[in-house]
């Protein structure tokens, strides 16, 4: 990626669905114990993370997902790897629901998990230092039965030379690679197993920016060569322009703005929207103004009544404040805004 700021081509949507969430939602239970709440006096408290979320992911393309840090996203990546259980709706993977298949039979969980991967945010915490890196990348393929281990060593090392790493490398610890190498190290073990669909859960966050380039673009070459679907989480907008097909912007659990990266970038519709892109340095208009992100997102554990963002939000009226806007389609942008509904934005 030479320059980061010039977004990848559009690419056209296949018609086939590899990932899918349909009303998913996870609360989490933040209650003491019950022998220290009988002393405290306290009330239930409750967190909902994700809130009746719904998009697809076709074949070969990425959706981004946005928002500020505590809004669900990580959360949601989780979701649909079933690495978090659903409190209601459901993650569908190649046509099956996520967590009813790892939840049945092992035959048909292991096949499940052979066909989704996930990279970590922080590349050395997701890999275990007593092990060599030979280890590492085998790990998936031994599991699943994929290969003999006589076999090992060789696939082993035409995977990490896809991800620009030497053979020779399967001998050392995780201490003793860069924080790049270390993702890259993650991508390989990610793809060992040929999966249809990669959740990258801020992958580049903790590198340099030259290197963040570097596995940018080993992702979105890999992405085009393997037809990977991914689901890809950043907060980083600039990043998200390069990579993505389509953006989901999240406030609060909740997705407030689903398009594709053209029209969400040209003609942001959602107040959140277009206050996140405002705060983005412009380095080809030194004369326009940074605006910040104004506020602060409410208390997710006492959300404000009728939309979440009004609090913070230039647009909102009594409505706004009562009422809370669903996610509508509109002219293949969904938004989530009574301002847009009405017209007045």
């Amino acid at each position: 990626m030479s320059d980061a700021r010039t977004p990848a081509p559009e690419r056209p949507a296949p018609a086939a669905t590899v990932a899918e969430a349909r009303g998913l939602a996870r609360t989490f239970d933040l209650r003491r114990p019950l022998a220290e709440r009988l002393l405290r006096r306290d009330a239930p408290r409750a967190i909902p993370a994700v809130q009746d979320v719904s998009f697809a992911i076709a074949r070969g393309r990425t959706l981004a997902l946005v928002g500020e840090s505590g809004c669900g996203k990580t959360t949601l990546a989780r979701l649909m790897v079933g690495l978090e259980t659903p409190t209601r709706g459901s993650a569908r993977v190649a046509g099956v629901d996520v967590h009813a298949t790892l939840a049945g039979p092992a035959d048909a969980a292991r096949a499940l998990r052979r066909r989704m991967q996930m990279i970590f945010q922080d590349p050395f915490a997701s890999l275990d230092p007593r092990w060599r890196i030979g280890d590492i990348v085998a790990e998936p393929l031994l599991e699943q039965g994929l290969i003999p281990p006589a076999q090992a060593h060789e696939r082993v090392t035409a995977l990490l030379a896809s991800v620009g790493l030497a053979g020779a490398d399967v001998r050392r610890f995780p201490h003793q690679f860069s924080g790049g190498q270390r993702q890259r190290i993650s991508i390989a073990r990610a793809i060992a197993t040929s999966p249809e669909f990669l959740v990258c859960d801020e992958p580049t966050s903790a590198l340099d920016v030259s290197v963040q380039a570097q596995v940018l673009n080993l992702l979105v070459d890999l992405q085009r060569e393997r037809a990977l679907t991914m689901l890809f989480i950043s907060h980083n907008l600039v990043v998200v322009r390069y990579v993505a097909d389509d953006v989901g912007v999240m406030y609060l659990g909740r997705l407030v703005e689903l398009a594709p990266r053209g029209e969400l970038f040209g003609a942001p519709r959602h107040p959140y929207t277009r206050m996140l892109l405002a705060a983005v340095p412009d380095v080809h208009g030194a004369r326009r103004e940074r605006a910040p992100v104004q506020g602060d997102a409410s208390d997710p554990l006492a959300p404000p009544p009728g939309c979440a963002f009004h609090p913070r939000c230039p647009h909102a009226n009594a409505r706004c404040r009562v009422e809370r806007p669903e996610l509508r389609d509109s002219g293949g942008v969904h938004v989530a805004c009574h301002a847009v509904e009405e017209g007045r934005l």
